[in-house]
């Protein structure tokens, strides 16, 4: 058996500690699983909804196009690609597929590949002949605009000009004047060579283009042309670019090919869609007839059409998750067959994969099924190999403790079997947010909104929520921790939303007399025992109010902070002595928990026998003169009888824990290195000759691995950074402190300068705009931006000055091929 195994055997029977689900990772195993080919793909479809296998890579040499299963991989990527194209066809359409699993009974793969490529060549089909028909259709609707417009430009050109012809006849007089035609019509019916004929150009041209293209056209024709215009009210939409445009009609009547030739280029070069007209009235309203004929058959045949093609993609999104899931799950079950080993007959598949030790029987249950249902002649053989490799770690948690974990993995994934810092940030992560976010009022507002989330946990866990919603919904039993923590905190401090209130019975203070005028600054005397609960309520408001709650607030820190190092330091002897390592205990443990304790537990130490004796004693003075001059007496400053000598014997004990941190382990490394070493080379030589030289080779390479100076480099760093991580390990602590305090002064600015402020006025419409403001104020400032500071806060504090005393982070997450996840995954 190998080490870890080992580990797990001691751990079955009890080992020094008692089992925890989140204590200890999962015993792990890693075992090979020979799979026949023929039931291959339903033992890995069992495996998969079992979800307890991590298979490693044992093709890792070979690029995905050379591996056993790549056709099969190909294969379900198109399927995949078909479906996302059926996905975009209903979004287009604006159809919305069932997010429930079909009722349908199973759907054979080749079949479903089979099935999506008719829909898809039917789909295509169908789009092509649509977009055909609304191409005609926008054709045909310009077309409609063009006779009407032109129309309109014939007819007024040709009542303009008889109504000049006879403005003329009346009004001529000897010569004629300026206004006279120089040719007479009857000389131009009589004279063909005066004719003039005059040809036209008719169509749409875009309106952003229009004065640019009179332009072109002028300069062109040299000014031989006369153009029309005229705005279309609604935009049209283009046949060609399928985008609605707003255009203009033109007409431009020209005399010469040569300037019609230039005329067509010039139209085709702004996208001028061109359209045939005549000057004959009776065939422009034969020709208007006619295209609106077709576009009535036209707008009958689309709409024939988009029905078809919405009823084959209503078809689609009722079997569209049922097909997705089976996609993701074959795709998903080839690209696990392709990790596994062709045996040399070629008969065989050859698995090694990780799994917990618990889950043994369901896994061979889940091979024997697999054997039964594909009517193989051979089962599947599953054995326990043995390791030295490091297994990867598996906690199991429930929606709880889910995000505790994760706050634990968000730092690094524990090592196998290391005491998990999850257990106890279940409790010591919501209760230091609570220490700086300390007032019942907000607490029951956070408890108020986590309810919510709670109570509505099955619908929401069923939809798609944001980002931000998201994360606030996957914690939400820590908020709900966070809440009720901080009204625990909020009824010691004594506040709620920074107000005092006598809940757990009166003050123990009293005004002297009568003539005491104001109670909470002068005059007052203790008459009773002290408050039962949490600060007397009479302290709020006093003129010491500050002083007394910065010193309660920041003594509380300093205690809290020592007792969350020491239980680092505790659980580094609890990993020391799970993994059989005497040496951390005796040169890491021992001398670390010296240290800290000989100079910060001794101030806790001072801390609460100074609160128990009310002692005057200047704690300050205390522990700088314990370094600047130790044998000097403590006068009025003593709180222990024979203090100077604990101090000294503390301050000894603290110098002497540095060398003992430092020297012994590195040495005694090297020690052992040697001893192992040199008793293996005077062992007998057995073996052919091939394992002699894997012996000497692993021999060689264990050499290399070991350097002196480089385990003494990493032990004097380590050393170096607990010795000062000590010091600012605990005023780090003190952020307990100063955000408890900036809370609190938060809340009562906004609780005196808004509310009591604006109740001050005796006016009801600013009273109403105080109390917008306050809610304003505290919900974004104190439950949102205060509730964030909180806790990025606590999460310093527990990965920079709990978790570097004993966790070492560096393992990797047990990620077990499961079927069961990919509906979670996105497209």
């Amino acid at each position: 058996m190998g080490d870890y195994q080992r580990l797990n055997v001691g751990r079955a029977r009890g080992g020094c500690c008692p089992p925890m689900d989140l204590m200890r990772s999962e015993a792990m195993q890693l075992v090979r699983i020979i799979i026949p080919v023929e039931s291959a793909h339903l033992t890995l479809s069992y495996l998969g909804d079992l979800g307890l296998l991590q298979f490693k890579d044992l093709n890792a040499d070979k690029s995905p196009f050379q591996r056993t299963y790549a056709n099969q991989i190909k294969r379900c990527g198109e399927m995949a690609r078909k479906l996302r194209f059926f996905k975009e066809q209903m979004a287009k359409a604006g159809i919305l597929h069932s997010e429930m699993m079909s009722s349908q009974t199973h759907i054979d793969f080749d079949a479903l590949e089979i099935k999506l490529g008719e829909l898809e060549g039917e789909l295509i089909e169908v789009n092509s002949n649509n977009e055909k028909l609304q191409r005609s259709y926008n054709e045909l609707l310009e077309y409609m605009l063009v006779l009407e417009k032109a129309a309109e430009f014939f007819y007024s050109a040709q009542s303009s000009a008889a109504a000049q012809q006879r403005e003329i006849e009346a009004h001529q007089v000897g010569d004629g004047s300026l206004d006279t035609p120089l040719i007479s019509e009857q000389e131009m019916l009589t004279e063909p060579s005066k004719q003039v004929k005059l040809g036209f150009v008719s169509g749409l041209v875009p309106k952003e283009k229009a004065v640019t293209f009179e332009r072109i056209l002028f300069r062109a024709t040299r000014g031989n042309m006369f153009l029309r215009q005229a705005a279309v009210d609604d935009p049209v939409i283009d046949p060609i670019s399928g985008e609605k445009v707003a255009k203009n009609v033109f007409v431009v009547f020209y005399s010469g090919e040569r300037a019609k030739t230039k005329i067509l280029k010039i139209c085709e070069a702004f996208g001028a869609n061109r359209y045939p007209f005549t000057d004959d009235l009776g065939k422009q309203m034969q020709m208007i007839a006619e295209v609106s004929g077709k576009i009535t058959e036209l707008k009958t045949t689309t709409d024939v059409g988009l029905l078809h093609r919405d009823k084959i993609l209503k078809n689609i999104s009722n079997l569209f998750e049922q097909w997705n899931t089976l996609v993701k799950r074959e795709k998903s079950i080839y690209h696990t067959l392709n990790m596994l080993s062709l045996d040399v007959t070629k008969k065989c598949l050859v698995a090694e994969a990780w799994s917990p030790v618990f889950a043994s029987s369901q896994i061979q249950d889940a091979l024997q099924r697999a054997a039964y249902d594909s009517n193989s002649q051979v089962g599947s053989i599953f054995q326990v190999l043995h390791t030295k490799e490091s297994p990867p770690t598996y906690f199991r948690t429930n929606k709880f403790t889910s995000p505790f974990q994760e706050i634990v993995d968000s730092y690094g994934t524990a090592k196998y079997q290391e005491a998990n810092p999850g257990v106890y940030t279940i409790i010591t992560f919501p209760f230091l947010f609570a220490v700086m976010f300390g007032d019942w009022g907000h607490g029951l507002c956070l408890l108020f909104s986590t309810l919510i989330l709670i109570s509505r946990e099955k619908k929401l866990s069923s939809q798609k929520l944001g980002d931000i919603m998201e994360m606030m919904f996957a914690g939400r039993y820590m908020i709900l921790m966070m809440a009720l923590f901080s009204i625990y905190t909020g009824l010691i401090y004594n506040e709620f939303f920074s107000v005092p209130f006598e809940l757990f019975g009166q003050s123990a203070y009293a005004c002297r007399d009568s003539s005491c005028s104001d109670a909470t600054t002068e005059g007052l005397i203790k008459v009773r025992g002290a408050y039962p609960f949490g600060v007397d309520p009479i302290w709020h408001g006093s003129r010491s109010e500050l002083s007394f709650l910065n010193s309660l607030k920041m003594k509380m820190s300093i205690l809290l902070g020592v007792a969350q190092m020491n239980l680092g330091i505790f659980l580094s002897y609890f990993n020391a002595k799970f993994f059989s390592n005497n040496l951390n205990i005796w040169y890491v443990f021992i001398p670390q928990l010296i240290f800290l304790n000989s100079l910060f537990g001794y101030l806790s130490l001072l801390i609460i026998v100074k609160w128990c004796t009310g002692s005057q004693a200047d704690l300050y003075h205390v522990m700088i003169y314990m370094f600047l001059s130790p044998t000097e007496d403590l006068g009025e400053n003593q709180l222990l009888p024979g203090q100077k000598t604990i101090q000294l014997v503390l301050l000894l004990l603290a110098f002497i824990s540095v060398p003992w941190m430092l020297f012994p382990k590195p040495i005694l490394l090297k020690k052992q290195h040697d001893e192992r070493h040199q008793g293996q080379s005077y062992t007998m030589l057995h073996g052919n000759e091939e394992s002699l030289e894997i012996e000497q080779h692993h021999d060689s390479h264990d050499h290399e691995e070991f350097e002196f100076s480089e385990i003494f480099v990493h032990q004097l760093i380590h050393t170096i950074e607990f010795i000062l991580g000590s010091v600012s390990n605990t005023a780090s602590y003190l952020r307990l402190w100063a955000l408890s305090l900036a809370h609190s002064e938060l809340s009562s600015v906004f609780y005196e300068k808004l509310l009591l402020l604006a109740w001050g006025y005796n006016n009801i419409f600013i009273l109403i705009i105080g109390i917008i403001v306050f809610i304003f104020a505290t919900v974004g400032v104190l439950l949102v931006m205060e509730t964030l500071s909180a806790f990025l806060h606590a999460l310093r504090l527990h990965w920079v000055e709990f978790m570097n005393k004993f966790y070492e982070g560096d393992g990797y997450k047990f990620s077990p091929f499961s079927l069961a996840l990919l509906a979670d995954e996105e497209d």
